[in-house]
């Protein structure tokens, strides 16, 4: 745990009781904080007194008096479309509001570290597409190459759930928009932005308050050294603004299929090759076409990014190399569940929007295509210039009819559950083909999210009688 510092003898209120909440109030309390804590949840807040917090009902007049700080959960909104209710008191009130990122910031070095030989490092990812990926594909390169480091944010643990920074420890954190655009503080040694595409904009009014909460890490945090995707024109105009010049190698572009030769530190993907240029000479190539873990040029692109940032810590090419060789990928990103008479079972459950569905199906050559669930505002049209390499499509869940009026002339068939979807492919699917996962939908109509989804995906290909 990171006591929070800063506090002590002070009442702060934590709004939101899951996995961050609760271990903010945790490491409130380390820190001698008086945490009051709040959910809307009745089962929330009994899990919280359960472990000995006070629940302390924000909604009554004069709930705010006293207290020095609101620390709210990320999935609370805070500005758009509406403030909570709760949130907004405390704007009326003047209680500041910050989130655990902003307390791990203030809160992770401490004294301990003037007698550390290497400052420990703090590696910040963010992006639309790819973080979840990146961020394990730093920490995997870090932990082959035996490097202390931890992995917390968006993905696994709650950041201040973390251990104590040990001598030279790395610690890598994915960083969604929600988080980035709250924290008080952020202070990234390296920051990475992978790409991005429309998503969550009703929380942000619009892409370009998406792209501004993002660019906050950057702008705001002043890493040492930043590296940014530049396949849209929102990293191209990031890179420009933390530059000083195309030779300052404080930022590193990368490229998924753009050669960047004419830059001073570039790392680019093209043709399944990966390349790093540093100031006009290619100084590393490593062939990706064979690492099962990181298919498709989507998954080029991360590998760029994890080398990038792995190379800013001083990691060898080889090193690095030999790393991504064992990288076995995260479930539900382009997942290979199973391999079946050369038929391939790919999970790409965490495909929930167009464009991550459209980097699925770029990544392999001949497709059986699951896809469905609750359809996002748009439904599939943007992905008909991506179905070339898709011999049929098997369509579930609620949008299923609607996302069959959409494909046109593409071969596909109305099975509703993934069950019949995943037997129909697999009678239907030759040696060399892959039945892909990849919903282009939520998966709120059948599951209670995008992992359970995955896990019935694997189930029902487990569950395929033997050829």
């Amino acid at each position: 745990m990171i006591p929070v510092t800063g506090y002590a003898g002070r009442k702060v209120a934590v709004l939101g009781l899951g996995r961050s909440g609760l271990a903010t109030a945790r490491a409130l309390v380390a820190g001698g904080a008086e945490a009051l804590v709040w959910d809307d949840s009745p089962e929330a807040r009994a899990r919280a007194e359960a472990e000995g917090f006070v629940c302390h009902d924000l909604s009554r007049a004069g709930a705010f008096a006293e207290v020095a700080l609101l620390v709210t959960s990320p999935g609370i909104a805070h500005l758009y479309p509406a403030p909570h209710k709760l949130i907004a008191r405390a704007l009326d009130a003047g209680v500041p509001v910050d989130n655990d990122i902003g307390l791990f910031f203030r809160s992770f070095a401490t004294n301990a570290w003037d007698d550390f030989e290497t400052t420990p490092r703090v590696i910040c990812v963010t992006g639309s597409n790819g973080k979840s990926t990146t961020t394990a594909l730093i920490h995997h390169i870090l932990s082959e190459d035996g490097r202390p480091c931890q992995m917390a944010g968006n993905i696994g643990r709650g950041v201040l759930d973390l251990d104590p920074a040990e001598d030279g420890e790395v610690v890598v954190l994915e960083l969604s928009s929600y988080q980035t655009e709250l924290a008080r503080a952020l202070t990234p040694d390296i920051a990475v932005f992978t790409n991005l595409s429309p998503d969550h904009l009703d929380r942000h009014n619009g892409m370009g308050g998406y792209f501004a909460a993002k660019r906050r890490l950057f702008a705001e945090g002043g890493p040492d050294r930043a590296v940014v995707g530049v396949d849209e024109p929102e990293g191209r105009f990031l890179a420009n603004q933390l530059a000083e010049g195309p030779q300052d190698d404080r930022v590193i572009r990368i490229s998924s299929g753009s050669k960047l030769e004419e830059f001073g530190w570039s790392v680019f993907a093209r043709k399944g090759f990966l390349s790093e240029w540093r100031r006009g000479k290619q100084v590393a190539s490593i062939d990706l076409r064979a690492i099962a873990g990181l298919p498709g040029a989507h998954n080029h692109q991360n590998a760029c990014a994890a080398y990038a940032a792995c190379r800013s810590l001083g990691l060898g090419p080889k090193q690095i190399e030999a790393a991504l060789h064992s990288f076995a990928g995260l479930p539900h990103r382009s997942q290979l569940v199973a391999e079946r008479a050369g038929v391939r079972f790919v999970n790409d459950s965490k495909a929930t929007n167009v464009d991550s569905a459209a980097k699925a199906l770029q990544a392999f050559p001949a497709i059986r295509w699951i896809a469905g669930g609750m359809g996002k505002e748009g439904g599939i049209a943007g992905l008909l210039p991506f179905v070339g390499s898709v011999k049929k499509a098997y369509l579930i869940g609620h949008s299923a009819r609607d996302f069959a009026l959409e494909l046109g002339d593409l071969p596909h068939e109305i099975c509703e559950t993934m069950q019949r979807a995943v037997v129909r492919a697999a009678e239907q699917a030759e040696a060399g083909e892959v039945v892909l996962l990849a919903p282009a939908a939520a998966s709120f109509d059948q599951y209670p999210n995008f992992e359970k989804r995955g896990e019935d995906f694997a189930a029902c290909v487990q569950a395929l009688a033997t050829p």
